[in-house]
């Protein structure tokens, strides 16, 4: 029954180019766009260098069939979601944007959502740039990949120990799901490694703002910090 009423919404919603070049930058302001994508980056990188890191790298975005990013390895759900033919088109990404767990049930991607649609419209202006025909694209220097706090090199050079990881993620793992579900706590496990210290060290100087985080982040030396981003790093999803 969930999978023949996705595949109706998804036949219901046209696959076809969205709109028109000049109607896409009408409907958002890239700039202001790119700076909000800045509660993505996190999980997403776009633009000359962008890599698959959480989530799949977002040049050509637009008219991509889901699920198929080379090199990234998708939920259950957003395969499901793939086979039923969603293509990404501007209708689609703003319903995706506004909650993604409405639209895929069962994807990977725990954020809550943009609910404000000019603040969608805006956002999907930026990741217009990098999808499609850029040389008939306005003119827009590619904005470079912005970490949430930069780290000294030998910070991200820590080879972690898997096996103190695992030690340490018992206490993770009192809320955190090892079969990689979130119930509303996002999933842990498949981080590169990278991504997770990063994330770690933005809650150990305050930057993101969950203080039960925080707290955890700030007991954890750089090395313990490292062994977890192993040990997650090593279950699959």
């Amino acid at each position: 029954m969930k999978k023949a009423l996705v595949a109706l919404i998804f036949a219901l919603v046209p696959m076809g180019p969205a709109l028109a070049e000049t109607e896409a930058y009408e409907l958002g302001d890239a700039e202001r766009g790119a700076k909000i994508f800045k509660k993505c980056s996190s999980c997403h990188q776009v633009g000359p260098d962008a890599k698959n890191r959480v989530g799949p790298q977002l040049n050509g975005i637009f008219e991509r069939k889901a699920g198929t990013q080379e090199g990234f390895k998708y939920s259950k759900g957003m395969m499901r979601a793939s086979n039923d033919g969603l293509t990404w088109n501007f209708e689609l990404l703003d319903a995706y944007v506004e909650n993604p767990k409405a639209l895929v049930s069962g994807t990977n991607m725990s954020f809550r959502g943009l609910k404000k649609e000019q603040d969608r419209h805006d956002v999907l202006a930026f990741l217009r740039q990098y999808s499609l025909n850029p040389q008939d694209l306005p003119e827009a220097a590619p904005t470079a990949f912005e970490r949430e706090v930069e780290l000294a090199p030998e910070i991200l050079a820590i080879v972690g120990d898997i096996d103190y990881g695992e030690y340490l993620a018992s206490e993770c793992l009192t809320c955190h799901q090892v079969n990689g579900t979130d119930e509303g706590i996002p999933a842990v496990i498949g981080w590169p490694e990278e991504d997770f210290v990063i994330a770690m060290h933005a809650y150990k100087q305050k930057l993101r703002p969950h203080p039960v985080m925080q707290m955890m982040a700030g007991r954890l030396s750089d090395e313990e910090i490292a062994a977890l981003a192993a040990y997650f790093a090593k279950i699959e999803r």
